[in-house]
């Protein structure tokens, strides 16, 4: 297929620097990186993992909504 591409200078630089390093002309160069990208972009997404809950074995009657409070308590008692 024959187009017309404007390619922005940030990205002409890194195909130009791309052609250097392989040696390659520009219309395989674009078309090895497009196939490449498209590639990754186009493979599965990792599967979903679950996470299990545990019960943490909370202290009943108190408030864990402010984590010092919560240490200091801890500590009070590890001191008994």
């Amino acid at each position: 297929m024959r187009t017309t591409l404007t390619i922005d200078d940030d990205v002409a630089a890194l195909l130009k620097r791309e052609m250097r390093r392989s040696g390659e002309p520009m219309k395989q160069a674009i078309n090895r990186c497009l196939r490449t990208a498209l590639a990754v972009k186009s493979t599965e997404p990792a599967p979903k993992f679950k996470v299990q809950s545990r019960k943490l074995g909370l202290l009943p009657g108190m408030s864990y909504d402010n984590l010092e409070a919560v240490l200091d308590q801890l500590d009070r008692e590890s001191q008994k």
